[in-house]
Formats: structure tokens, sequence, C-alpha cells
């Protein structure tokens, strides 16, 4: 079975992904649908602090008490069942199962007062990602539609598109989402795809490109444990060949297109055929390009390298999301997902917090600020890693916390952020913000200003509609200057 290791170039001309469909029939090349697909970002604006920015999803909400904002002092209800060590920044009292993070504290900037009121995963998600409530009211929907904003990812290449960037010029797109679409590993009543992450109304061509890497059975969790690199090929999603379809097949299957050309009857929907054909080749480039599957051979890279990201899935993942900048990506964001139906939503207990899920991310987090900086590319790359909401301060009995999206943190690094630098004061209990509440615009206009983006800026959806990309977001000075 072919693993395709994927590319995108310029295409927004206005044909949708219905209309490719009904154009290229259901097997184009033998694979399914090629997106949309848009064009590698030209260099950032001169008042860009970064060139790229790597956002870390940790889906389900991380607790802030058994994180980067621990209250020792606070009743024994509260506090939790972990306890602070000594960091590189005095005033952050941090998990003693985060101690590579502990130790490179000097490196990064925690936001403790995130807040909003959304509190629910799938609309809290869609806040955090793009920077605007989700229209859908707590409750009313799980999965993406096409009313949603676009993500920050989406912007960057939508603006990438609009500036005419990657015409001829490489192999990689602005914006990519690793290792699936978020909510795709999750098991539920319905296949999930949570919203945030897509253009929504700013139309097919701003979606992310999308990897895929399945699980063993519904019971496994590739976050839990060490994946192998047959499991870590990250194919394209919507890209997948046959069985038994290989490179040289795919070259000698050009000529099988041209019959599609017989049996479309739909020509006279589009004004320019010939924009079709670009489709085609894009798609076939996407397969075969050298430039693409280099970016996701992690094995080019030395075991030791791999080891301090992690061998699991978010571990490996991050390093791809390293490769991936280095090689010209703008933004990647990198799930860590709810596969078992908790993980971060650590209602049930402390249990796979402490033995995977703060462990995986001390490992990710502290290995990509490394690595990053040896190879030079902290200053030009803003790193993000944060959830959607925090949990509550009072845990039950198990010490499982509900949902609490009024108070949680983010971490803030590389791009001229100030390390050692803890933004905003919460109450005893770890409740409320005391100062310097940051909202999801905040956030959003935070990081547009970091990539030298104008967050009040217009941008136009499908039918012409100007909006502003962040209307009342104030970025964080002592973040972003």
């Amino acid at each position: 079975m072919l693993q395709v290791l994927g590319r995108t170039h310029r295409a927004c001309n206005g044909l949708s992904r219905r209309q490719l469909l009904e154009a290229g029939g259901a097997g184009l090349l033998g694979l399914s649908l090629p997106r949309l697909l848009a064009a590698e970002a030209t260099q950032p604006p001169r008042a860009a602090r970064a060139k790229s920015v790597i956002f870390l999803f940790l889906f389900g909400g991380p607790s802030q008490l058994e994180t980067f904002d621990m209250k020792p002092d606070a009743p024994e209800k509260i506090r939790g069942p972990f306890r602070p060590i000594a960091s590189r920044t005095p005033e952050l009292r941090i998990s003693e199962h985060l101690p590579r993070c502990a130790a490179l504290s000097d490196k990064f900037a925690v936001i403790k007062t995130m807040s909003h009121g959304y509190n629910d995963h799938s609309g809290g998600g869609h806040y955090i990602q793009t920077g605007h409530r989700w229209h859908l009211p707590i409750g009313g929907g799980f999965n993406v539609t096409p009313n949603d904003w676009p993500s920050m990812g989406s912007v960057v290449k939508w603006m990438s598109l609009q500036e005419g960037a990657g015409e001829g010029s490489g192999d990689l797109p602005p914006y990519v989402v690793v290792p699936n679409s978020l909510g795709r590993l999750q098991e539920y009543k319905v296949q999930l795809r949570r919203p945030g992450e897509t253009a929504g109304w700013l139309g097919r061509a701003a979606d992310p490109l999308n990897t895929r890497i399945d699980k063993r059975d519904a019971k496994d969790n590739p976050y839990f444990r060490d994946c192998t690199d047959d499991e870590l090929q990250f194919e394209i999603q919507g890209l997948q060949p046959r069985e038994g379809i290989t490179l040289d097949r795919l070259d000698r299957r050009r000529s099988l297109l041209e019959q599609f050309d017989a049996q479309r009857r739909l020509n006279e929907k589009y004004r320019n055929v010939e924009s079709f054909n670009q489709f085609r080749e894009q798609a076939m480039s996407l397969v075969a390009s050298e430039k693409t599957r280099r970016a996701f051979d992690l094995q080019s890279e030395s075991p030791a390298l791999r080891d301090s990201y992690g061998r699991n899935l978010f571990g490996q993942s991050t390093l791809v999301a390293r490769r991936l900048v280095e090689a010209g990506v703008r933004f990647v964001t990198v799930h860590y997902d709810a596969v078992d139906g908790y993980s971060w939503d650590s209602h049930r207990s402390s249990q796979h917090l402490k033995a995977h899920l703060i462990p995986g991310l001390d490992l990710a987090l502290s290995g990509l600020l490394t690595d990053l900086e040896q190879r030079g590319l902290l200053d030009e790359t803003l790193v993000v890693a944060m959830g959607e909401m925090g949990r509550t301060p009072q845990a039950n009995a198990k010490w499982g916390r509900g949902h609490w999206s009024t108070l949680f943190p983010a971490v803030f690094a590389g791009a001229g952020v100030p390390g050692g630098l803890v933004y905003g004061e919460t109450d005893k209990d770890a409740a409320y913000a005391v100062s310097h509440v940051v909202s999801p615009e905040d956030l959003a206009a935070t990081i547009y200003r970091a990539l030298g983006i104008d967050h009040t800026a217009r941008i136009r959806d499908l039918q012409g509609r100007p909006h502003e990309i962040v209307a009342d977001g104030t970025p964080i000075a002592a973040l972003v200057g």
C-alpha cells in the first residue's frame, strides 16, 4: 500500500469540493478526493516576529491545578494529589510530573488566566482556534459546519492564496493539521470532526491539509503507548490510495485520467476546464512530492531525538510539526485527542494524568523547545500549548474534575516571547482570575500579531461579505510587544 506524504499548490478559482467530485468521479487516480489545495506561504510581513506557529492543542481541557497553576496551600479537596516542584521561574508552581518543562521554564511564558463562557468541548475548541464564539449553543452540536469561523491557520492560508504565494514555489501548504482531524479517533455514536480547525465560511480552499493515522482497534489509544514506524506514515486524509497502488502504477494511470474527460458531462458548470486539470495535477504532485515525503519521514531523525519527544503519537506528531515548519509550513496544529473518550477531559480520576497525559506533554513540549533552539528556529517559531478549558477546582473522590472554562492556562514560547514570564494572577483555589483575564479573542489577536497579521483586517466569505478577522481581541503586549 502506498503511503502518501503530501503536497499542495495554488488553487482558488471557485470550484467547490462537490463540483470536483462530480467532475472527477469518486476514484481520481485510484484515490479518494484530493482537497482543494493552497500554495506555500510567501515570507511573512516585515512586522512579523514569527515565521511559523506550532499550536499544540490539548483537547479535553488540562487541569490548571495539576499542571501550571498548582495550589499546594489550598484545602485538600481542591489542591489535588500532585505536588509542585522548583523551576527556573520562581513564581511558577509547576507539577512534579513536568520536570523537563520545569528545567527550561526560562524558555516559555505561562498565561494563567485564559477564560471564556462556552463550557463545552466542541464549542470551546472552536472558540480557542478561531477567536470567535461558535454559532451553535452549548450542547447544540459536535461537528464542523459550513458556518464556522475560519481557524487561525485557515486565515494564514487564505492570505497566502490572496498574495498569490506558492505558484511553482514548492510542495508544502501553509497550514497542516496532524496527526488526524480532531475527533476522528474518538469512539462515539457518530463519526466526529470537531469544529475549530477548518476554514468554515472562508471556503474549503483554505482548509488545512490533514494527515491520517489509524488506531489498532476500538480500544487502542496511540497517545498512551509507543508507536511503531509502520504506524507513523502520516497519510494525507482524503488521498489514501487503493490497496496495491504504488507510485509507478500511479504514474502509468495518468492516461486513465483522460477517460474522465469523456465521462464528465459537467463542463458547462465551469468557466475554465483547465482549472480542473490543475487540480488533477496537484493531486498527482501531492502523491509524488519528494519534498513533502521528506518532511514526514521521521526515520531520518536520530533515535535519541525521537526519544526526547516521546514515542507516542503526540510526541512523534510534534516532531513532525518541527520538520514541517523547518520545511516552510507557516501554521501546524498538533492534536492531543481524547481517543478514549476522556484523556485530558479528566472526569474519572487523575490516573491517566499521572501515567500518560502530563508526562507525554512534558516530553513533547520540552523536546520541541530544545530542538527548535538547537536548530536556530525558536526565535522565528511561535509555540502555543493549551486546551479549550480547565477543570473544576473541587475534585470528586477519585480526583477527577469537571469542565471549567472560567480559568485555564496556556503556554507561549519562541518568536521573541519573554521566557520565565507568568502572566495573570488567580485566586487561592485556581477558580477565577484576579488580574489580566485573557479571552480567546485576545489569544487570537496575540498570535496574529506575532505573525505580522492585522487582526482587525477584513476578509471576505464566499459571498463576498467582509468580516473582521478578530473584532474584539487585544494582543497581549507582555508577550508580543
